[in-house]
């Protein structure tokens, strides 16, 4: 699901192994292709083995997961400043890359190889915790996730002129340019303000 070419823009080097690098970037098509089949077979998957009048509640509170995730991972783990020159390394290959060159198309959205094992493990942990019906919660959070991801790259490919857009973008590029202590949250802009986190314009840098 990447790019085929991975000479066809700069871009920075993660590995020294072609194919691995090949594994660390996809294109906004594949994202789509992948993202349109899974999301319909996890949704086949619960109503086949979890039928269940709480359906939306369970996606809403796999949403509400992943929301919550989405700012806590950005902050604490996609930002840890680690002393070790390793951890700073893989802390740089998970997210620091993304900081570097943060308009490259093919990086700025989540590769399969780190997200597909990623939602295995989620879905592990929701059945654990829920039974069957775990499918549903996964549904949500992977939803949530999706949308995420598709709201990132808008923000670094497209103007996002409309005033939703607006406000998401600028709430990102903020992140980026303002400082990078702040604005963690993409798609839930609420919990910067929960904790304390928000930059505003008047901000200091």
């Amino acid at each position: 699901m990447s790019d085929g070419s991975l000479s066809s823009r700069p871009r920075v080097t993660l590995f020294r192994s072609n194919r691995l690098e090949r594994l660390t970037v996809v294109s906004l098509r594949g994202f789509v292709v992948l993202w349109a089949i899974l999301l319909p077979a996890i949704t086949f998957v619960a109503i086949s083995y979890a039928p269940t009048m709480w359906a939306p509640a369970l996606i809403g509170l796999g949403w509400l997961v992943w929301s919550l995730t989405e700012y806590l991972l950005h902050r604490h783990v996609f930002h840890f400043e680690p002393r070790s020159r390793l951890l700073q390394r893989a802390v740089f290959i998970i997210h620091g890359n993304h900081h570097s060159d943060s308009n490259d198309p093919l990086r700025n959205l989540m590769p399969p190889i780190v997200s597909i094992p990623v939602g295995l493990l989620i879905w592990a942990a929701a059945i654990a915790i829920a039974g069957p019906a775990g499918s549903w919660i996964l549904l949500g959070f992977m939803s949530g996730y999706v949308l995420y991801d598709l709201v990132h790259y808008a923000c670094h490919q497209f103007p996002m002129k409309g005033g939703l857009g607006r406000r998401l973008k600028t709430h990102h590029m903020r992140h980026h340019h303002l400082r990078a202590k702040g604005n963690y949250a993409i798609t839930g802009m609420l919990w910067d303000r929960v904790f304390s986190t928000y930059l505003s314009s008047n901000s200091k840098v």
